[in-house]
């Protein structure tokens, strides 16, 4: 079979689609984002964008594809994501997204594929998808078996080294949850997407200082009225490539050892 021209698994056939997953097993990558306000500057969804963009280099490195991005998130909150108050911001319950992910889980695993990567884009997103994966897994193994799959949770920027943090921000790194829509968002996005950045509308806020404790209902006037939760100066493409090289380079190598390793414990026992 000819290679496909694309890592993109909704540009295949259903047909090309199969004959893939029969002679190859390649890994299927599916990012999880949201809509959410990432500043004036960025578009609402700059987190789905991301984990679509580091996906598809990451899975051109192992062979993989890369499935359609799930766009919806779970609830933005104050100290990682701005809050819920920002128009635009567009999110769903936990059942919503833990639904979400057990379905796509489940249906691979009825495809053949035996091993799917969910890269994450959105700080909020973790411990639902960390739900949905268990339960999509119960189904699978529950309908067959000897289901085979096996499933990668990652979130990008914890492929992000200390040494290229350091560079990237010079006089110290503020945090991923204070970088809401800042220096390493804004980067990758102008390295990924630079039509979509407006750096000249770039807000002077932040950087945030919350309380160590939460208060219901939300209180908005503890977020900048901006969105962004750390300045965004200093950012540009030439760290924005940084970034995005590291993070497909090591992500791409947890996925082709990671599995592996997952495989030879499996027959081993």
């Amino acid at each position: 079979m000819t290679a496909p021209a694309t890592v993109w698994m909704n540009q295949l056939s259903w047909v090309q689609y199969q004959a893939l997953l029969q002679e190859r097993q390649p890994p299927v990558l599916l990012p999880v984002g949201a809509l959410e306000q990432h500043g004036p500057h960025l578009p609402l969804g700059t987190d789905g964008l991301l984990a679509s963009a580091v996906a598809g280099d990451a899975a051109a490195r192992v062979g993989g594809l890369v499935a359609p991005t799930l766009s919806y998130g779970y609830k933005s909150q104050p100290k990682c994501g701005g809050g819920q108050h920002f128009c635009g911001t567009t999110s769903v319950d936990a059942a919503t997204l833990i639904g979400q992910v057990r379905d796509a889980v489940r249906e691979f695993a009825r495809h053949g594929v035996d091993k799917l990567a969910l890269v994450n884009g959105h700080y909020e997103n973790q411990w639902f998808l960390i739900e949905g994966i268990d339960l999509g897994l119960r189904d699978a193994r529950a309908a067959n078996p000897a289901c085979a799959l096996q499933v990668m949770r990652l979130e990008y920027w914890d492929f992000m080294t200390p040494d290229t943090l350091g560079h990237v921000f010079p006089e110290g790194f503020p945090g991923f949850a204070l970088e809401h829509a800042a220096v390493l968002e804004t980067s990758m996005m102008l390295h990924y997407h630079p039509a979509l950045v407006r750096m000249d509308l770039l807000p002077d806020d932040g950087p945030a200082d919350f309380p160590p404790y939460e208060i219901y209902p939300i209180r908005p006037e503890w977020v900048p009225p901006s969105g962004v939760l750390s300045s965004a100066k200093g950012s540009d493409a030439h760290k924005g490539r940084l970034l995005a090289d590291e993070v497909t380079r090591r992500m791409a190598e947890a996925i082709a050892t990671g599995f592996a390793r997952g495989s030879a414990g499996t027959e081993a026992a």
